[in-house]
């Protein structure tokens, strides 16, 4: 989009957050970069030139506006519509991968040169990799020092530079203040309520490792199935609903954590409690695809309005997400675990391998007790140990040991035709567990479920074709965000998913 001048012009007048994150207004006679609802009288128009990432902006020598702090906006949805070499090499870096593995292992993990993935980053985002990782620990240091009372020292190592200097550098050429100014100002504007994915929100006394930060999301949303089906779903000892806010355990590269989501009229409240503060870029890029924050709903509403039969709901209640998952393996454990059984059976099922092999964390706050087991710790189940169907247990032991060993990768690298084909081809993936796990596991929007029950009820109540063959072929005007019409017709039952819980 930046390279249609005229429509950015427009959008940055009109000061439309829709567009934050989009595109990057930077602003020739002052050297600063802006989001395009920056609230500052725009520029004028021969004074503005437009980048499409925070990174490329910073390239060209801008540094981020003081005011509507670009760097924060939220991330584009482009990335989340696509799933070819980019757009994953973004949800990666945005995971923090080029940190810890360096360029040559995103590289490897998308099956290409790093000079390939170096020359279509710079094509398309005008930044490359290591450019666009600079920017994400720029701003992964904007939260610690912002929201924490970690030393600078600690902070820069935990936002993954290798260097004090590299860290003070970055932070003075980036936001033209220094650490410990940002932190002074922070503590003085902490009554600031400006939308970013790491607003201030000051820690509290004696909660040290903790963090407090606001999720941005494009508006609309509506929390209701997002956080109900999460919380109807929920396996016991993993994840909760206490106090307002949906909870869970996480596992992460440098340790674990546990995560509390709550939703607010223009933000997600996101509280984290980590063992490792590195781990914050991880953690916070996986609670945003968890709850589909970078979404663009008004593009997916605006086409689902157009069927006559899914307008009145899009209009009753606009703005749904997707709700996925924190981590794909477990989700696809999970789908398989729940194939053919209740909702609360399913739970009955996770809770056992919970217990059994989950590793132990304490939780003061709630009743959270163990991290879900990984994929390795599962691989050497006996399977006669498991109360499940014989064929079904042979899906699970087949599905983990493929995990394990690595000839099946699920996660934000995945190519998603690629993870079709490898699930299709073990026992017992059958559609409906496909496109369960290529709905909520690896995020394509596109996935659709027309042999569900849930989905033929609707449709039969909304006059829509109700066989999966009749269906699918209606459902193609809705491509490419088949998912999010699933979410609207699973909202027509009477189902806690479909509840914001009290």
């Amino acid at each position: 989009m930046y390279t249609d001048t005229e429509r950015c012009v427009r959008a940055v007048r009109s000061k439309d957050a829709r567009f934050d994150g989009w595109f990057f207004t930077a602003v020739l006679t002052t050297r600063i970069y802006c989001r395009p609802s920056c609230p500052v009288v725009p520029p004028k128009a021969e004074n503005m030139t437009f980048y499409p990432s925070a990174a490329a902006c910073q390239q060209a020598g801008f540094r981020a506006c003081k005011r509507c702090r670009p760097d924060t906006s939220p991330g584009s949805p482009e990335w989340n519509a696509r799933a070819d070499a980019v757009a994953r090499a973004m949800r990666l870096i945005q995971d923090g991968v080029v940190d810890r593995e360096g360029v040559p292992g995103l590289a490897g993990r998308l099956g290409y040169s790093a000079r390939q993935i170096e020359r279509q980053l710079l094509a398309e985002l005008g930044a490359g990799p290591l450019a666009l990782a600079r920017a994400q620990r720029a701003q992964t240091a904007r939260v610690l020092i912002e929201t924490t009372a970690l030393p600078m020292a600690e902070v820069a190592f935990a936002a993954g530079f290798a260097s004090i200097r590299a860290f003070n550098d970055t932070v003075r050429e980036v936001f033209a203040l220094s650490p410990s100014e940002l932190r002074t100002r922070a503590s003085h504007g902490a009554r600031a309520t400006h939308g970013a994915r790491g607003t201030r929100v000051p820690e509290q006394a004696g909660t040290r490792g903790v963090i407090s930060l606001r999720l941005p999301f494009r508006a609309p949303l509506n929390p209701d199935n997002l956080f109900g089906h999460l919380v109807a779903t929920a396996v016991p000892g993993v994840e909760e609903w206490r106090d307002g806010a949906y909870r869970r355990t996480l596992s992460l590269p440098y340790g674990h954590g546990i995560v509390a989501l709550s939703p607010r009229p223009d933000h997600i409240a996101c509280r984290l409690s980590l063992t490792d503060p590195r781990d914050l870029t991880l953690a916070i890029s996986s609670c945003r695809r968890m709850l589909d924050l970078d979404a663009d709903p008004v593009a997916v509403d605006e086409q689902l309005r157009a069927d006559p039969q899914l307008a009145p709901l899009v209009d009753k209640a606009p703005g749904r997400r997707v709700p996925r998952t924190v981590d794909a393996a477990e989700f696809a454990v999970r789908a398989v675990l729940g194939q053919q059984v209740s909702t609360a059976a399913a739970r009955t099922h996770a809770a056992r391998l919970v217990t059994a092999h989950g590793v132990p964390v304490d939780d003061p706050e709630g009743g959270l007790t163990h991290l879900f087991p990984a994929p390795e710790a599962l691989a050497g189940l006996d399977p006669e140990a498991l109360a499940l169907p014989r064929t079904r247990r042979t899906t699970l032991i087949t599905l983990v040991a493929a995990l394990a060993d690595g000839s099946l990768r699920l996660g934000a690298d995945s190519d998603w035709e690629l993870a079709r084909e490898q699930l299709t081809a073990l026992p017992g993936f059958g559609p409906w567990t496909v496109e369960a796990i290529a709905m909520r596991a690896l995020g394509d929007p596109d996935a659709f479920l027309p042999t569900d029950l849930g989905v033929r009820r609707a449709a039969d109540r909304l006059g829509l074709p109700s066989t999966p063959a009749a269906l699918t072929k209606r459902a193609a005007a809705w491509r490419p965000w088949r998912a999010y019409a699933v979410q609207y017709l699973w909202a027509t039952d009477d189902h806690p998913i479909n509840r914001l819980p009290v």
